[in-house]
Parts: structure tokens; C-alpha cells; sequence
């Protein structure tokens, strides 16, 4: 398997994407301590890891790749998988009482809400060597353009390949040895950093 052509894990935290408007939780915000909040596939979620590797409370999944999308096995149970997220990707509070971790909060949508995702994956190949690649996504700015699959700044800089619609690749680093001396796939021109896609 091609190390780096899996990059849906992301995507089992996108499902049922909900909308929340205000400027920041209120500290009145149901947290999972509450033991009130579920995962969009029905179980009741808790702090630390759960059974499928994620880690809600720490903005965390670390675990097999076969298992991000909350069901155990599948496809690529032999690759590790590590995804880290902030607030505005997935909150560990429930502001809208729909007893849901919230998304892009104080938005309409992850366009400009400055979520982000990192996706860490490992692995060994056929001949017992090991791989890894490593990916950063980015919500594209509320300015930015999508042209033709490839998502611009508001001046024309490209940020990156268009990945879930909303989103960028900012940055791909693998160790394959087809790369450069640095692994280096894919760096955005507009920049390669978190801080400079947040509002």
C-alpha cells in the first residue's frame, strides 16, 4: 500500500458536521465530564482513550488506522495512526445542547474558523522496513478561492490542494525514499504553519 495515498481518517471527524454561532463557549457548556455527551455514532464518550483510540477531552486519536471511523477493524489495521485537532475542528464542549461535541464553533461552517488536523501514520513495509507519513490540514480562509481543486489566498498565493471541499493540505512529509533527501511531498507557499490560517 502506497504510505500516503490514505488520508481519510480526517473524515470520520467531519460526520455530522454542526453548526454553533457565538464568539467562544460559555463556561455553562456541557463537557464530557458531564457524562452527558455522545460520539455521532451513539456512544457515550468519557476522558481519557475509548475503544477505538480517540481522546476526546485531548483533541487526540492514537490508536489503528482501521479503527478512526469508530467501527473496530477493516481496512489497514496494520498502520498506526495518530490525528490531533483543535477547537474548531472538534470541541470537547456542547454549547448548542444537542449532547454532540461542537465543530467550527461561533461559525456557519469550517471555512475561515481556523480548524486544523494533523494525521501521523506509520507502518512497515513488505520488506520490513517502516514508513511514515505526516499531513496538515487547515480550514481554508473565509477569503480564499478553491480553483480547480487547489485552494488560493485572497491575493493569488496558493495554500494548498483541496481536500473534504473546505479544506487544504498545507503540509506532506514521508520517508519514502522516492522523495527527497527531507521526505518532503508538499509544502504550502502561503505557509506550512497553523498560526497563518487563523482568524
Amino acid at each position: 500500500m502506497k504510505k500516503w495515498a490514505i488520508l481519510a481518517a480526517g473524515a470520520a471527524l467531519l460526520l455530522a458536521a454542526v453548526p454553533v454561532f457565538g464568539a467562544k463557549p460559555d463556561p455553562a457548556c456541557k463537557t464530557i465530564q458531564s457524562g452527558e455527551l455522545y460520539a455521532s455514532t451513539g456512544e457515550l464518550l468519557t476522558t481519557g482513550y475509548d475503544e477505538y483510540g480517540y481522546n476526546y477531552q485531548a483533541h487526540m486519536f492514537n490508536g489503528r488506522y482501521c479503527d478512526y471511523d469508530r467501527v473496530i477493524g477493516g481496512d489497514y489495521c496494520d498502520v498506526d495512526l495518530v490525528m490531533k485537532w483543535n477547537d474548531a475542528w472538534l470541541s470537547n464542549t456542547d454549547c448548542n445542547d444537542d449532547y454532540l461535541l461542537d465543530r467550527y464553533y461561533g461559525y456557519t461552517s469550517y471555512i475561515g474558523s481556523g480548524a486544523w488536523l494533523t494525521n501521523h501514520q506509520t507502518g512497515v513495509n513488505e520488506d520490513g522496513s517502516h514508513w511514515e507519513y505526516f499531513v496538515k490540514i487547515v480550514a481554508a480562509p473565509a477569503d480564499a478561492e478553491n480553483i480547480g481543486g487547489t485552494w488560493y489566498t485572497a491575493d493569488g498565493v496558493e495554500i494548498g490542494p483541496a481536500i473534504w471541499g473546505a479544506f487544504a493540505i498545507i503540509q506532506q512529509v514521508s520517508n519514502d525514499p522516492a522523495l527527497d533527501e527531507h521526505g518532503l511531498i508538499y509544502k504550502s507557499p502561503a505557509s506550512p504553519g497553523f498560526g497563518y490560517y487563523i482568524p
